[in-house]
């Protein structure tokens, strides 16, 4: 089933959809046509809650019977205590994960703007989300419903009007960047830019004459090219029953939309240099709130049949004059785009002096990197000079080595001589008719017992 922006319009459309007893292979063929996307941040948790609610009987039952005003009013969100178990149970689950997605999106925010270990009261900041009680984080109650539908509504109604404002500031950056480009070509150039763009705004007006949305004209074209039937045999109530593409007995915002594809095209190709699709979003939205406007009497967002047909009774309906595009009309005036530029040379200049700050911060951390590096070298240096010192003090005695590699020993003074070893042949004291020293206590006494020339031995 197709479902519309607004919840309370998309709850509505359930409503008059047709009964819910349908012939099994009728339900195994149809396949629900995607719900479009409403441009709201909690879409799907929107999307998923009207899903659930659909396949409670009871829910449906009370639905049908209900018109826009009780689903606005909260009076339906009541009817959520007798719906089965299973499906609270699958609502409290989609809750809590819309809680936890929140909680995501708080804490990433959070660590952006925020020092790091600073506590967070998350229930205090999901206080500002106002399509979910807070209070109650892990069950989905009536109280969520109706708020869902309250929030839904108004961001709806709100939704068009910021388009339009986000619109506007495209249209006045766009000129800002021309007249910027402008002042930074010579003369010659200039002038030469300025007759270009003065030749493709030229090029853009030369299209058909484009039909006020809604108006006879209009709808019988698209009766002829579109949906290939005799001009002559025009009929509101068979037009009706062909553009609402999903039987449910209402044209919605996205059908209605779809008859302006005709219309649009006799203006915007793709594939021109002068041709702005953005521009054409706006003309699609401006075509639709002008239907809305002339149609929808009870303002809920939904054509029914009777709005149609008696909209077909107005002197508007034949109206022959064509519609005004967006480039026919004034988006902004000069006082706007002037206070517009004042914003940008403000960000431009706060942008500026941030850039300085951190140019000057940049530069003192490079000064302090030098610095250290050059403490550092000395620090280097100072334990190169200790190490050589240490070196000379306690010298290596590497022995030479002789012609053919041996290595060679040179004799030592006697008092450096060990005390265990004896010294060389060349060197002994008796060769050298020296006396003997006396022998250190350590050494040991030689086996061989020497003979005294005074001492006879019996």
């Amino acid at each position: 089933m197709h479902l519309t922006w607004l919840v309370s319009t998309a709850l509505l459309g359930l409503a008059t959809c047709v009964p819910i007893e349908r012939p099994k292979e009728t339900q195994e063929a149809e396949t629900p046509p995607e719900a479009p996307d409403t441009g709201l941040y909690y879409h799907r948790y929107l999307q998923e809650v009207i899903n659930v609610l659909e396949t409670d009987g009871h829910f449906r039952e009370k639905l049908q019977a209900a018109n826009a005003d009780d689903i606005k009013s909260g009076k339906l969100s009541k009817e959520l205590d007798f719906v089965s178990h299973h499906v609270r149970t699958k609502l409290d689950e989609l809750k809590r994960q819309e809680v936890s997605r929140l909680r995501m999106l708080l804490k990433a925010k959070m660590d952006a703007t925020v020092e790091q270990d600073v506590q967070v009261d998350h229930l205090a900041l999901l206080k500002q989300f106002e399509h979910l009680d807070p209070q109650n984080q892990h069950t989905f109650e009536a109280k969520d419903l109706e708020l869902l539908i309250q929030a839904a509504t108004k961001d709806l109604e709100n939704y068009d009007a910021a388009y339009h404002e986000e619109f506007k500031r495209y249209e006045m950056m766009k000129e800002h960047e021309r007249r910027e480009y402008l002042k930074s070509l010579d003369e010659e150039k200039r002038r030469e830019e300025e007759a270009r763009f003065e030749e493709l705004k030229k090029k853009h007006k030369e299209h058909p004459k484009v039909n006020v949305p809604g108006s006879r004209d209009q709808l019988k074209e698209v009766w002829q090219e579109t949906d290939g039937l005799d001009p002559n045999e025009f009929n509101p109530k068979t037009f009706f029953k062909l553009h609402d593409t999903n039987s449910d007995g209402v044209l919605d915002e996205q059908e209605l939309e779809a008859l302006f594809t005709k219309e649009l095209e006799k203006v915007y190709d793709p594939r021109n240099e002068e041709d702005d699709m953005l521009e054409m979003e706006e003309e699609r939205l401006r075509m639709r709130e002008h239907v809305m406007r002339n149609v929808d009497l009870n303002k809920d967002r939904l054509v029914t049949l009777d709005e149609f047909l008696k909209s077909t009774q107005k002197k508007e309906f034949n109206e022959a004059d064509g519609w005004e595009t967006v480039e026919e009309t004034q988006v902004y005036s000069e006082a706007e785009l002037q206070r517009f530029e004042a914003e940008l040379a403000a960000q431009e200049a706060e942008l500026g002096r941030r850039a300085e700050h951190l140019r000057q911060q940049h530069q003192e951390l490079q000064q302090r990197q030098v610095e250290l590096d050059a403490q550092k070298k000395e620090l280097q240096q100072v334990v190169l000079q200790m190490e050589q010192r240490k070196a000379q003090q306690q010298p290596e005695q590497v022995p030479q080595a002789g012609p053919g590699g041996e290595l060679k020993f040179q004799a030592q003074p006697p008092h450096a001589a060990p005390a265990d070893q004896a010294p060389p042949p060349e060197s002994h004291p008796e060769a050298a008719g020296v006396p003997e020293h006396p022998p250190q206590q350590n050494q040991v006494e030689p086996l061989q017992t020497q003979r005294h020339p005074d001492v006879e031995i019996q």
